[in-house]
């Protein structure tokens, strides 16, 4: 992990310098020995190290590349309370960059194609004069070209903040620098501002002690795996793996008495047919359900021609969002009066005295729990996934009365704030506990699934409104490796906003696009929140733009017999896979499976459409099960992925209702204050027609 160690701590001052006339960085050249005692050696024993900042040197191999005139790089002496003798380089920056959002500047060591193999974490201190957190962050680049193969090059970045007017060592594990696969012909390393940082850069920053050391150890990184340690004891007790599937199939509400349903055997009438469907489906997410935690099971995977428990594969694990879909499945099926209400309030009771047990982090649950022992099994906390367990929490309390404390205690306790970067006015992915730090990744794209999320941190006052126009609508065309070509990017203002506008083009339609092209993406929202009533002219006209368009790719453009693609299971792998239009997405995910989870999320956009083709998919297709329709079919080969999967079954089974009952669920979820209080801010923006 990041070892972040604080010296000489003073209390917080939180204040904001509107100008500065001087920007000082001062770059301490100290060796590594002459503060190792500060260090921890069971943390980081230094086994071998590259120092590079040697003493005695002046401002050999540092170069200073700023655009303003005036800044200069040079030697001065140290400015250390202990006194050293070393040497140390400050860079004087012309005055107008030390204004707001401006600065920029690269400071580059010339690592003369350094050999980094023997190395593992890269080292170093760091201090400003302001307080923890007023200052920029910054990004560390390290750039790697082997000399014999000039045109193949790598680039790592890294990004760390909390920078204040204490001395912090900062520990980082060289496997952090993404996009690196060899550490040899090292060429560059180079600090600068975050990119997009809009923070004042502060009086000055003082780096010394710049080393690469071996200590042995490869660092945490981001994919460590969480072990479900009691569940596996607890597997064990019951007699091996199979005995364990037995047990496992015994916690659960129920199971399927056979493996298909006749197609043809469903209701001719649409509506019977939809209600059919509802209710197939809704004993399907009731029966895989751990009874005594009322925790939904991620999957179920029919691996043979039967639905024996010796061929199937429990996935005894669950996901936040499933948690969430669950709270609005359970309501779904009140609201079509496939359960009574106390026995609705006596299922979500079960789940929310699981949820007040389970272990969280700063009022938000980690990604992943054990449905058995509830032990965690991640270390991520998600932004997008702690939405939708927020969105199904403001059902639960909208349409039970006799919960809306407990729920709205649950959603009271995080605050969104904690994913939010400043410096980007973006979300980030979520934050990894066990390294200390949020995922450099964010939600940038407007149009997908996380706009729920935005749209809830902004209701409950803990992002700014401004955020929501933050979100790239189309990418910069120089990023040529997008699927499309953005048109009208241009700057709009309205109602005190600023955003920059855009769309694609493609089959006589505009829209906007998401990241991969997927009906998940673009039609997820809908399931708690009118867009075609609430944002009719932007995401409304978008939402029925892109079903329209998955439609006519699939059925005329490949000449599939049905369409709605979205990540699912891969049938005859059972692996999850993304799936798409590539054409709708930035990025675009490949063509090749279609999922009954995305043909019921049209129900919301083109009804009839989705009617017929929901229909093709029970009857030219083995899909159908005991609990409604499996995860995915080929539409080539016609091969089916005979899954279950909670969060897309869930999503079927919403919008049937929402389809069969006028709206029910999109109705609980306005009628929260949260929604009430962004609902003006979808009627601002107008996409292209």
């Amino acid at each position: 992990m990041i070892s972040m160690k604080i010296f000489s701590p003073r209390s917080r001052v939180w204040r904001v310098h509107s100008t500065l006339t001087l920007l000082l960085i001062i770059i301490t050249m100290i060796p590594i020995g002459a503060r190792s005692g500060d260090l921890e050696p069971a943390t980081l024993p230094s086994l071998n190290e590259a120092r590079l900042m040697p003493p005695d040197h002046e401002v050999e191999g540092w170069s200073l590349n700023v655009p303003e005139i005036g800044s200069e790089l040079r030697a001065i002496p140290p400015r250390l309370p202990d006194g050293d003798h070393s040497k140390a380089l400050q860079i004087d920056l012309a005055p107008q960059s030390a204004t707001l959002g401006r600065g920029r500047f690269d400071l580059e060591k010339n690592l003369r194609d350094l050999d980094g193999r023997p190395f593992d974490h890269l080292l170093f201190w760091i201090k400003s004069d302001q307080p923890r957190g007023q200052t920029t962050d910054i990004e560390i680049t390290i750039e790697r070209s082997d000399l014999d193969q000039p045109n193949h090059q790598e680039k790592g970045t890294f990004t760390f903040g909390g920078i204040g007017a204490e001395w912090t060592n900062i520990i980082i594990p060289l496997n952090y620098f993404r996009n690196i696969d060899h550490w040899d012909h090292l060429q560059k390393l180079t600090f600068h501002p975050a990119p997009g940082d809009q923070r004042p850069h502060g009086g000055f920053y003082q780096l010394a002690d710049l080393t690469l050391v071996n200590t042995g150890h490869q660092g945490q990184i981001t994919g460590d795996q969480v072990i479900a340690e009691q569940q596996r004891l607890w597997a064990s007790r019951q007699g091996g793996e199979a005995a364990a599937r037995t047990r496992l199939r015994q916690r659960l509400a129920g199971w399927p008495a056979t493996l298909l349903v006749e197609g043809h055997r469903l209701p001719k009438n649409d509506r019977a047919f939809l209600e059919r469907l509802a209710l197939d489906t809704w004993h399907g997410i009731d029966a895989l359900t751990d009874k005594a935690h009322g925790l939904p099971l991620d999957r179920i995977e029919f691996r043979g021609p039967t639905v024996a428990t010796d061929t199937t594969h429990v996935g005894d694990y669950t996901n936040i969002t499933n948690i969430g879909m669950h709270g609005l499945a359970v309501t779904a099926a009140f609201d079509l009066g496939l359960i009574t209400r106390k026995e609705a309030i006596d299922r979500l009771t079960i789940t929310l005295n699981t949820l007040e047990h389970l272990e969280s982090y700063r009022g938000f649950f980690y990604n992943y729990y054990n449905t058995t022992s509830l032990e965690r099994t991640s270390n991520f906390i998600s932004f997008v996934d702690s939405a939708w367990l927020t969105a199904g929490l403001m059902v639960i309390r909208q349409a039970f009365s006799e919960l809306a404390p407990r729920a709205s205690r649950l959603i009271d306790q995080g605050d969104y704030h904690f994913f939010f970067d400043e410096s980007h006015q973006l979300m980030s992915h979520g934050h990894y506990v066990h390294l200390g730090q949020r995922s450099t990744y964010h939600y940038g794209m407007f149009y997908a699934e996380a706009r729920l999320g935005s749209l809830i941190a902004i209701g409950r006052h803990q992002v700014p409104r401004a955020h929501w126009f933050k979100m790239a609508r189309t990418l910069p065309p120089e990023m040529t490796w997008q699927s499309g070509a953005p048109i009208d990017r241009q700057q709009e203002r309205r109602d005190g906003f600023e955003w920059t506008s855009g769309h694609y083009h493609w089959h006589g339609r505009n829209f906007v696009p998401s990241w991969g092209g997927s009906l998940f993406e673009a039609l997820m929202p809908l399931l708690v929140l009118d867009e075609l009533q609430h944002a009719p002219k932007s995401l409304g006209q978008n939402d029925r733009t892109h079903t329209a368009l998955h439609r006519r790719h699939a059925l005329e453009d490949l000449h599939y017999p049905v369409w709605g693609m979205s990540p699912s299971s891969t049938p005859r792998t059972h692996a999850y896979a993304e799936y798409g239009v590539r054409p709708l997405g930035v990025a675009g995910y490949p063509a090749g499976v279609v999922t009954p989870h995305a043909a019921a999320l049209a129900l919301m956009t083109e009804p009839q459409e989705a009617i017929i083709n929901l229909r093709k998919l029970a009857t030219e297709f083995k899909a159908y099960g005991d609990f409604g329709f499996y995860d995915a079919v080929d539409p080539i080969t016609k091969e089916v992925a005979t899954d279950y999967l909670c969060l897309n079954q869930a999503m079927i089974l919403v919008a049937l209702t929402n389809h069969l009952r006028n709206h029910a669920i999109q109705r609980h979820f306005e009628a929260d204050p949260i929604t009430q209080e962004v609902l003006p801010l979808l009627k601002i923006e107008a996409f292209k027609e």
